[in-house]
């Protein structure tokens, strides 16, 4: 590279950057005048992609951690002919395609939809595994990068730890992430917030690490060359970099590195717009132009990066006339479909556990999927992932044929990753903890249901009947926030999550059914510790609880019921028994229903949910959770009988007692239900 381009297209991309911002009146500049010598060297040099074919899947892939710099993005991309000139001109504005926070957008070069920082690189690291995973099946194919970028905010965010820790243990050599120390953050200069050794501590998680002055060419280049070269382990490069690079004041000063520069438009600073477009060597009267020279070095190097990625596939054609059936092996992983499954064969003991349950379809998925990885927050024992475990081996550095991910104790950590090989393709991710430990899985989870990713979440202990544990333990509102996210429509306008909560084993593999043909959306199956009784059926038992993929269904029915009972889990086996103790003592007509997914039940037809849960008759609901849990099911008229406080430590039959939850004291507060509607319980 000349050194005129060397500087005059990084100037191009700041201008564009805060030409944006100011447009908009919102956003930031400062960071992406000081990320741009970086990511000008890393797309024209190094990333490999096809311009003509984006979703190439042998693609080097980007994942951006600090979303507030999507001006930066969107200025790069500009210069790759991924954006128009209109495009930039309506950054942050209704129905642009260049909103404040860049949203996943593949055709154009978006790989993942960031915000919330520090999840934008353990996507990246997600998708490094991904790659790896690949790779271990179907070798010299995968042998692609991926680049994460990060700033001050996302290296502080504890997910950082976890995904550190990962990373290096590993020994994720696919994994280049570039941090752009400027020292400033949005509202303190770094210094006041951190005094830690950055370059240390990602040493001692076994990081390749080296720091660069980011603004010389010759040093960034060198660190890719470096990083590009190592096979032990991820690398991260730490850029220093200056806040608002290029700013100068009216009169002419530089006026760089300040705070005011992260998050304001440049016109609302001590800097000067017009004149800092005149530093950078931009036109004032048309700040989004690009420059004659840097436009056409862009068009040289898509057709160099046309060639590149022709090459590989003709390579890749040769590959595949001499691997059919590996072939067609990928072409399958990469469809998003699942082989074909017969969830119904899986064989279940009578009144189990719900995650023992799930441990069984696991243990068949492990020999039906082959593109799946099941990941436990060092809880597989426990949440009973380990019936995948058993059948596999721990991915492991330097060995990826394996398909189990040992996360260790980092939930969020893990949740994220999970969305990085979702968002990778052509891997399966499966995550699990304890229902109560959702809480620290929720922004990842919001960002699968963002970005319409199919991970799979299994979260057992479901309720208070963890029992001994206590109240940190026992899940109470966390089935009212998951189904808070179910109500949510995602941008395709489907619901954006499933939740799932099934009542007995043969509802768990029908659940688990539910899970794998969802390839759309995130799936969560809510699993109990304690044994379940067995829904009584006539016929086939699997048939019979496929009807749970209408969201709710009938497992009790009787002809011109007075009352119907509803639940999801274990709940739905209490309201059985507590039913049969009414219909000895009571002339009580009954239906029960089992819910195991509103926002799935509230899909179906208006008739079928009347069929189900008749307006015009008495509804009864009990859950283990909030009352909320119900309340739209039941209706105005209808009653919920849940808990409304913690719990407490004690054995789960102890806690049933002195909850309530026992069928006969169920049955006598169905009883006071009808009493309180003036229906006559006598025989």
């Amino acid at each position: 590279m000349n050194y005129n381009i060397e500087k005059k297209a990084p100037d191009n991309i700041r201008a564009l950057a805060i030409a944006m911002v100011e447009k908009a009146k919102s956003g930031h500049p400062g960071g992406a005048m000081g990320g741009a010598d970086f990511l000008h060297v890393l797309y024209t040099e190094y990333i490999k992609f096809d311009p003509t074919d984006m979703e190439w899947i042998f693609r080097d892939r980007f994942f951006m951690d600090a979303g507030h710099l999507s001006a930066l993005l969107y200025a790069q991309y500009y210069l790759l002919g991924h954006y128009e000139k209109s495009d930039l001109e309506n950054f942050r504005q209704w129905e642009s395609v260049t909103p404040g926070h860049p949203e996943i957008d593949v055709k154009r070069g978006i790989e993942n939809t960031s915000g919330p920082l520090g999840q934008g690189h353990v996507m990246g690291i997600g998708a490094a595994i991904a790659a790896k995973f690949l790779a271990a099946r179907f070798t010299g194919l995968f042998d692609h990068k991926i680049y994460g970028f990060i700033t001050d905010g996302g290296i502080q965010e504890e997910i950082s730890q976890g995904a550190g820790r990962i990373a290096g243990h590993l020994g994720l050599d696919n994994f280049i992430m570039f941090y752009d120390s400027n020292n400033v953050q949005l509202s303190s200069m770094t210094d006041e917030v951190t005094t830690e050794d950055t370059a240390k501590k990602y040493e001692s998680w076994g990081w390749n690490v080296l720091t660069i002055d980011a603004h010389n060419y010759i040093e960034i280049k060198k660190a890719l060359d470096s990083a590009n070269a190592q096979t032990e382990k991820p690398t991260l490069i730490i850029g220093n970099t200056i806040m608002g690079k290029g700013c100068v004041t009216a009169e002419g000063e530089m006026y760089e590195g300040e705070c005011e520069l992260h998050g304001k438009p440049i016109g609302a600073t001590k800097a000067d717009f017009t004149k800092t477009l005149l530093n950078l060597g931009a036109n004032p009267e048309d700040p989004f132009a690009k420059y004659e020279a840097v436009d056409a070095y862009y068009q040289t190097v898509l057709a160099e990066k046309r060639q590149e990625a022709a090459t590989k596939k003709e390579a890749y054609k040769n590959w595949e006339n001499q691997n059919p059936a590996l072939a067609q092996k990928l072409t399958a992983f990469f469809s998003g479909k699942t082989p074909e499954l017969d969830f119904g064969s899986i064989i279940q003991k009578n009144n189990a556990a719900t995650r023992d349950a799930s441990a069984a379809v696991l243990s068949y998925l492990a020999e039906k999927v082959e593109n799946m990885i099941v990941s436990s927050a060092d809880l597989s024992n426990s949440d009973k992932t380990d019936g995948f475990l058993k059948k596999t081996t721990v991915l492991q550095k330097n060995n990826f044929k394996g398909a189990f991910l040992q996360a260790g104790v980092a939930e969020l950590t893990m949740a994220a990753i999970a969305n990085g090989i979702a968002l990778h393709g052509g891997v399966i991710p499966v995550v699990a903890t304890f229902f109560v430990f959702s809480d620290y899985m929720k922004p990842a989870i919001r960002l699968s249901a963002i970005q319409e990713l199919p991970v799979k979440y299994v979260w057992t202990h479901d309720s208070f009947r963890v029992g001994e544990d206590g109240p940190t333990h026992q899940p109470i509102e966390q089935e009212a926030q998951i189904r808070l996210v179910e109500k949510i429509k995602n941008h395709s306008g489907r619901q954006s999550f499933l939740a799932l909560r099934p009542a007995d084993a043969i509802e768990t593999s029908v659940a688990w059914e539910m899970a794998m043909q969802n390839t759309t959306t995130p799936t969560g199956l809510i699993l109990s510790r304690q044994e379940i009784s067995s829904i009584p059926t006539q016929g086939d038992a699997y048939t019979a609880a496929k009807q749970a993929k209408k969201g709710g269904y009938l497992v009790k029915t009787v002809s011109q019921p007075d009352i119907t009972l509803v639940a999801n889990g274990s709940e739905v086996a209490t309201l059985l028994d507590a039913a049969t103790i009414l219909e000895k003592e009571t002339a009580i007509k009954i239906n029960v229903a089992s819910v195991i997914s509103e926002g799935l039940f509230r899909n179906q037809s208006i008739e079928y949910q009347e069929s189900v849960l008749p307006n015009h008759q008495l509804i009864f609901g009990l859950t283990a959770g909030l009352p909320v849990n119900l309340q739209a099911l039941v209706g105005a008229r209808g009653k919920v009988f849940g808990l409304e406080h913690f719990g407490y430590s004690a054995p789960a039959q102890v806690l049933d007692e002195k909850f309530g939850f026992t069928s006969q004291n169920i049955a006598n507060e169905i009883k006071n239900y009808l009493s309180e509607q003036n229906y006559s319980t006598q025989k």
